[in-house]
Formats: structure tokens, C-alpha cells, sequence
């Protein structure tokens, strides 16, 4: 028994130690990511969503804290605040797992109709076309649905297919009636400039459209976001468990009933005693 406690505690303490570790790696991440929107529009949307996380690090990052404490000095009540702590944790992860899953498709589809509602791209906001150039600067693509035919006669340089990148991605030439103009707001160029272009039919733009790699990617980044909280909710799932077979084995070894040493003599030498004078 006492080498299963032994086993059983260090293990433990390496779990408590480990999720504390996450929990400062993920507390460093969202202070990042905090000061890094915190100038943008968005940030008032995410803010309720910063500040769950900014809870929930501190609250596992103190409980593994007293997780290594309670099982060193085997104080009870800490290993039972961390049990109770972390299997609330744990439930809440759980849950978000599971709505992030069910909205995985919904927010594929809100995607989707967000950059729908720019085209067509040729009469696009200027802050839309920002976006889509970005995207397609990002991604290796042009256009939304249909490649470089989303933009008609007018295709960004963004589009431009290199040479470097045609070994990569597939490129084509978009024909002769078209030209290249710059649609980005930071640009060095004026705005007649900017509608002056170059015409080249010599030039290759790439050919897949941006929207299904946007999607594309979107996925993957929900589906990994899910996988590394179902991850996080086992490890935490696991140091309750072991926070829980440290407390029945405490629980056990006070419920040992004590063993008393006596001097007395046994009882059967007085019957011994008493049948001889018989």
C-alpha cells in the first residue's frame, strides 16, 4: 500500500505541475493576444470571451498550485478543493467542446455569406477589397468562386502569380483584355494611378479561388481548437481521478484502527490453572 500511495502522488504532483505549466503558456498567449486587438474594432466583441479565459487560466494555474501542496504536505481540504475545482473546469470545457462542435458548420456558413455579400468584387468597398487582398496575398489565390473572373477586366496585383510560386500553385494567364491595377489603401500610388494598371498576357495569376480555402482553413483551425480542449479536458480529468484515489487512501489510513501492546498475561493460563486443581 505504501508504494502504490508513493506512485500514486507523484504522478499526481507531475500532473498538477503540468497543467499549471499549460495553464501560465495559456495565460501568456491570451495577454498576447489581448494587447495585440486591443486597438482593433472587434475587441469589444471579444472582450467577454478574453476575460472567460483570463478566469479560467488563473483559476487551474491556482488549483494546480494547491494540488502540489495538498498531496506534499497531504492536506486534505487543498487535494479537495482541487478535485472539486477542476471537475467544474473540466465540465465547462466539456461543454464549450461540445457547442464549438455543434456551431462548427454555422460558422462555416456565416463565412461564407459574409464574402458573398462583397461581390461582385468589382464594385467592392475599399474596405473589402482590403480584405480579399490580404487574403489572396496570404493564401495564393484570386477571386472568391470563380478565380481572376470575379475581378472582369481589372485584376489586382495580388493575383500575380511569380515564378517562384508557379512550381507550387497552379497559375494561368488570364488573356489579353485584362490589366493589373493595385486595389490596396497603402500603397505608395495616387488614385489615377491607381486606375492606370499594367497590361501584360504574358502574366499568370493564380487559379483557385480564395473562398473554399478559406472555409478550408477555418475548419481545420475549429476542428485543432476542439482537439486541444478535449486534450486539456482529459489531463484535467486525469488529475481528478488521481486527487481522488489520494483522498480515499488518506481516508484509509485514518480509518486504521489502532493496535495496543499489553503486559497481561493470556486469559487461557488462569483456565490452564484452574483445570489442574480440578
Amino acid at each position: 500500500m505504501g508504494r502504490i500511495h508513493i506512485c500514486v502522488k507523484r504522478t499526481f504532483i507531475f500532473v498538477c505541475v503540468l497543467i499549471g505549466i499549460i495553464s501560465t503558456l495559456l495565460l501568456a498567449i491570451t495577454l498576447f493576444g489581448h494587447g495585440y486587438f486591443h486597438q482593433s474594432e472587434e475587441i469589444e466583441e471579444m472582450l467577454p470571451g478574453i476575460v472567460v479565459l483570463y478566469v479560467l487560466e488563473a483559476a487551474t494555474l491556482v488549483l494546480s498550485i494547491f494540488g502540489v501542496y495538498g498531496a506534499r504536505k497531504e492536506k486534505k481540504w487543498t487535494v479537495v478543493l482541487f478535485s472539486v475545482g477542476m471537475s467544474l473546469a473540466s465540465l465547462y470545457l466539456f461543454a464549450e467542446c461540445v457547442k464549438a462542435y455543434s456551431s462548427k458548420h454555422e460558422m462555416e456558413e456565416l463565412t461564407r455569406e459574409e464574402h458573398l455579400a462583397m461581390m461582385p468584387l468589382s464594385g467592392a468597398k475599399q474596405k473589402d477589397i482590403e480584405t480579399i487582398y490580404n487574403i489572396q496575398t496570404n493564401f495564393k489565390c484570386c477571386g472568391l468562386l470563380q478565380g481572376y473572373q470575379d475581378w472582369g477586366t481589372d485584376i489586382p496585383l495580388s493575383c500575380l502569380c511569380s515564378d517562384e510560386d508557379s512550381t507550387d500553385f497552379t497559375c494561368v494567364a488570364p488573356g489579353n483584355n485584362t490589366r493589373y491595377v493595385i486595389h490596396y489603401p497603402n500603397s505608395d500610388m495616387s488614385e489615377d494611378d491607381d486606375h492606370k494598371g499594367l497590361t501584360d498576357e504574358h502574366m499568370l495569376v493564380y487559379k483557385e479561388p480564395c473562398l473554399p480555402i478559406l472555409i478550408s482553413v477555418e475548419s481545420y483551425a475549429i476542428s485543432l481548437g476542439i482537439g486541444i480542449l478535449v486534450a486539456l479536458t482529459a489531463l484535467w480529468d486525469v488529475g481528478v481521478v488521481l486527487a481522488i484515489t489520494i483522498l480515499c487512501q488518506m481516508r484509509r489510513k485514518v480509518d486504521v484502527p489502532p493496535v495496543i501492546f499489553t503486559s497481561q498475561p493470556p486469559q487461557y493460563r488462569e483456565l490452564c490453572d484452574t483445570a489442574e486443581g480440578v
